[in-house]
């Protein structure tokens, strides 16, 4: 009985090219139809691993640890300035779910500085923020505003140690007014002091003297 023999089926050619497709594991630059463009790791067709993202519309750069398709891990965010088109950091620290999260340094475009926790994107946890009148704030953070217990260092070398919330000094405190020599301890609410005692240390020290000085008490005699 003769043997028929039937031609063997080919393969569609988009299964090859659906095979090519699939990124896995280190690539070259891969461009995406908005004009972004990923190189480094991939896994399942996401972006996983190590790699370098670079976004179109902002020229921003991210270089750093990637999961699933997001920033998760290690990394650095920066932009180029509109006129030198230097790159100029904006971020440098960890990183989870494509937000800040962990220990990382902030740097403003005015020139301030934060360097601390993070949680969802925003400043949360223990943390110190440089702002540009040469104040220093170094606590605790919660939703992007000081909040717990703090110290705030004007650039006078005034300072404030105690109690935040929202943002403003709140609970007890102590405001060191050390250009009159000066200390004020008492309760604020909403950075304002409702009730306290004012010290005199080190009046003879203080480079200007106080608008209303404290009287001395004098022991009367019977």
């Amino acid at each position: 009985m003769p043997v028929v023999k039937y031609p063997r089926a080919a393969e569609p050619l988009w299964h090859e090219w659906d095979r090519k497709a699939q990124k896995h594991g280190l690539r070259h630059t891969v461009y995406a139809v908005n004009g972004d463009q990923y190189t480094g790791e991939w896994l399942d067709n996401l972006k996983h691993g190590k790699g370098t993202q670079i976004w179109k519309h902002n020229g921003a750069i991210y270089s750093g640890d990637w999961k699933f398709g997001k920033r998760d891990g290690y990394g650095s965010y920066s932009i180029p300035d509109p006129v030198t088109k230097e790159y100029l950091k904006v971020y440098t620290g960890w990183w989870r779910n494509d937000k800040k999260c962990g220990y990382g340094t902030m740097f403003y475009p005015s020139g301030e500085r934060y360097e601390g926790e993070w949680s969802s994107g925003q400043r949360s946890g223990w943390g110190r923020m440089c702002y540009g009148d040469g104040s220093t704030y170094e606590g605790q953070w919660l939703a992007g505003r000081p909040d717990g217990q703090g110290m705030l260092c004007l650039p006078n070398n005034n300072r404030y140690e105690g109690g935040w919330k929202d943002g403003k000094k709140h609970g007890p405190g102590r405001f060191f007014y050390l250009d009159k020599g000066q200390l004020l301890e008492g309760i604020w609410v909403t950075d304002v002091p409702k009730c306290g005692i004012m010290i005199d240390f080190s009046r003879d020290a203080a480079p200007a003297p106080t608008q209303y000085p404290i009287p001395k008490v004098t022991a009367w005699k019977c």
